[in-house]
């Protein structure tokens, strides 16, 4: 039950709830602070503040942030070489979650790798995270392997995910 307009999304939680307007933008440097916040809550080992400032300064970097009333309330963030992507984190703070903003975060890094030409986007997933897993495999991802020992604290396997989006073989003829 979304709709989404452009970079702008109207979320419903659920039938008869309050529905929500989430703006998905480019992260910004002012956006760093809430994003480590976000980060220290959620993972075990979160990156920092300064971890991401370097990251957007690389030109190999993506990341976007969900905003509700300017305040971001999640994140995805990836790495683009020739024509594959990785995502590092999708992160959306506990007060928000069940709200579809993580899948349209998911969505929207699927489009900005469209734009690019990638043809896989790959991420890791704790073995465990079966939320997050059953997101990504409604989102196109298939686990495509297993690192052993890949999370600490606690010690974990993460699932490998491959999106590999539809090439299209349309020429324009009717």
């Amino acid at each position: 039950f979304k709709t989404v307009t452009g970079r702008t999304g109207t979320f419903r939680k659920r039938k008869g709830r309050e529905i929500r307007k989430m703006v998905i933008s480019r992260m910004k440097t002012e956006d760093v602070t809430d994003a480590a916040r976000i980060e220290e809550k959620i993972f075990s080992t979160p990156w920092s503040e300064q971890s991401f400032l370097e990251a957007l300064e690389q030109e190999y970097t993506v990341f976007f942030v969900a905003k509700e009333e300017e305040h971001c309330v999640g994140y995805i963030g990836a790495y683009f070489a020739a024509d594959e992507a990785e995502i590092t984190n999708v992160a959306v703070d506990m007060e928000y979650r069940r709200r579809h903003i993580a899948e349209a975060l998911v969505a929207e890094m699927q489009k900005e790798a469209a734009k690019r030409g990638t043809r896989s986007i790959f991420l890791e997933v704790r073995c465990s995270n079966t939320g997050a897993i059953a997101l990504y495999q409604k989102m196109g991802f298939s686990i495509c392997g297993t690192r052993r020992g890949f999370y600490e604290k606690p010690k974990e396997d993460a699932y490998v995910m491959v999106y590999t989006p539809e090439i299209s073989t349309t020429t324009g003829e009717d």
